[in-house]
């Protein structure tokens, strides 16, 4: 008589929950879908907590509403796959600022991530070596080629450019360099575009001429209640038996599945299962990976991680630009990478009273030391260099939090997208029913790691379909 599956998703984040949700749903009924969460919390960088009385992300904050396809989002599909499409809002100020030379200037339009489709736009912000830009008569890229983005732009469009640009915007969402990061991972479109248009400038164009547009559609969206919500309804709806604090530390293949070794030294568990989705960041996968297929550990060990840590503050009363945040150029100096005014980019979180809910990023690749300060000093130099940035003393806040994230957003190096495809294609040939999710190997965000979730969900079901498990 048939068995019923029994699968392991090792991580309990957006990535590892969605697929166990995926799992039960398209998995045969009978499935025993058990996550493991080494910590005590759910929801990896999905986390809402309160300040001032008030429910605020101390995590991601946000989700795209569209796939780069125009299609409905992974993480909005989840969203009403789990009942809270209602639940879901919009910013209601999408403007943003770049600090440079002392002061706020708007965040010029035309760009994809900082580069330029139209040199005149930017010309206050930045000085572009337009000169540089020239066709040369062939694609900015070969076929297969992969290259640092602040390589690319540099040469065609000069230092400033990168600088007061691409480099904030980039590390804003990485905490990374345009030096250091992957053109065809961070910005896909572009390098889609550039493997056929002879300027950079061109290939901004046509890649901003490509993307689907629905004229008034929000770009972005949150779940009013917080993303916590999402968690808490994912881990509910994917009837799976949550572990938490239950490290999983070893993973050794048998000859109907997997087993576990689950929880401390001293005291540790063995699970027999027969499947298992590794839904962690790659450098834990990469010491479960190191037994059953040491050629995958050391490609999936290599990927490096930026730590940050993130500074909410409670301000009574404050005159904050009419701004959703700013991005603060790695040349100015100051320990904030980025800032969100919370209260004035998020209608649903403004307050009666004139509290104001900010939020600043410290911390980049490379540049660690900043987070060795302690909360305290923390809290007091972001409150100072806020002050800095827009001219004015800022009341002293009434409440603060800071949320440290080490090892939180992996750095994608040229080249990152097709070692995944290889790590990737060796573990399938060796162990079908073991496979990798998150956003150490697809990229960043919400969306990306929903979908990560699900198509790992999916390979785990054919394999065991196709095995007659």
């Amino acid at each position: 008589m048939r068995q019923p599956w029994r699968v392991a998703v090792v991580g309990g984040g957006i990535t590892g929950l969605a697929a166990a949700v995926r799992l039960r749903d398209r998995a045969p009924a009978g499935t025993e879908i058990t996550v493991y969460e080494q910590s005590g919390a759910l929801g990896g960088k999905l986390r809402t907590g309160e300040l001032a009385g008030q429910a605020v992300e101390f995590g991601a904050e946000k989700f795209l509403m569209r796939d780069p396809t125009g299609a409905e989002s992974a993480a909005v599909g989840l969203v009403r796959r789990l009942g809270l499409a209602d639940a879901i809002v919009h910013p209601t100020v999408g403007q943003a600022a770049l600090a440079v030379d002392g002061g706020l200037r708007p965040v010029p339009g035309g760009t994809l991530v900082g580069v330029p489709g139209d040199l005149a736009k930017v010309a206050a912000v930045a000085a572009p070596a337009a000169d540089a830009d020239r066709d040369g008569g062939r694609p900015l890229l070969g076929p297969d080629e992969d290259v640092a983005v602040g390589a690319l732009v540099r040469d065609r469009l000069g230092d400033q450019v990168v600088e007061r640009l691409v480099d904030p915007m980039l590390g804003g969402v990485y905490a990374g360099r345009a030096d250091d990061l992957s053109l065809v991972t961070t910005m896909p479109a572009l390098a889609r575009a550039a493997r056929v248009e002879h300027t950079l400038v061109g290939a901004v164009r046509a890649a901003q001429a490509a993307a689907p547009r629905a004229p008034g559609a929000p770009v972005f969206g949150t779940l009013a209640g917080g993303l916590s919500t999402l968690v808490e309804a994912a881990a509910r709806e994917s009837g799976a038996t949550i572990r938490r604090d239950a490290a999983v530390r070893e993973l050794h293949p048998t000859a109907t599945g997997w087993r576990l070794t689950v929880g401390p030294t001293r005291h540790p568990e063995s699970v027999e299962v027969d499947a298992v989705v590794l839904a962690v960041p790659a450098r834990p996968a990469a010491r479960l990976l190191a037994g059953p297929a040491p050629e995958v550990a050391t490609a999936v060990g290599g990927l490096d991680y930026a730590s940050v840590a993130l500074v909410t503050m409670a301000l009574p009363g404050p005159e904050l630009p009419e701004l959703s945040g700013f991005l603060v150029p790695a040349t100015e100096g100051l320990l904030i990478k980025a800032s969100t005014f919370f209260t004035t980019k998020w209608g649903h979180l403004r307050r009666a009273d004139g509290l104001a809910l900010v939020r600043a990023s410290v911390g980049r690749y490379g540049d660690e030391t900043s987070l060795q300060l302690t909360d305290d000093d923390l809290v007091a130099t972001v409150h100072r260099e806020l002050s800095k940035v827009l001219g004015t003393p800022l009341p002293a806040p009434v409440a603060s939090h800071v949320q440290r994230w080490g090892g939180a957003l992996p750095q994608y190096t040229p080249g990152h997208l097709d070692r995944v495809a290889a790590a990737r294609t060796a573990l399938r040939a060796a162990h079908p029913t073991l496979v990798l999710a998150g956003a150490g190997y697809d990229g960043v965000g919400i969306p990306v790691c929903v979908r990560s979730g699900e198509t790992a969900a999916e390979e785990i079901i054919t394999a065991l379909g196709g095995s007659g498990s």
